[in-house]
């Protein structure tokens, strides 16, 4: 690598607004980073992910494509 071209690469804390914490490097260039959202409060990692209705598109999904799986399988177990 050239010499005098590149970032400075130093330790960095991450700081969350949950208040977990952890260290990391970054040539960010402060001394500690804050989040709003990390992998200890995020909804999906957490598993209290909801799905948003607006306008009801889940439950005609359901409706549209559910049915046929379970018919499907409803079909196939009254043929046998």
């Amino acid at each position: 690598m050239k010499p005098n071209i590149h970032p400075e690469y130093k330790d960095v804390k991450v700081v969350c607004s949950c208040g977990s914490a952890f260290s990391t490097r970054s040539t960010l260039g402060k001394e500690q980073l804050l989040l709003e959202v990390c992998s200890v409060c995020h909804p999906f990692y957490t598993g209290t992910q909801k799905i948003v209705d607006t306008a009801g598109r889940v439950d005609r999904f359901r409706q549209k494509y559910g049915l046929r799986g379970k018919e499907a399988e409803a079909d196939k177990t009254d043929k046998k």
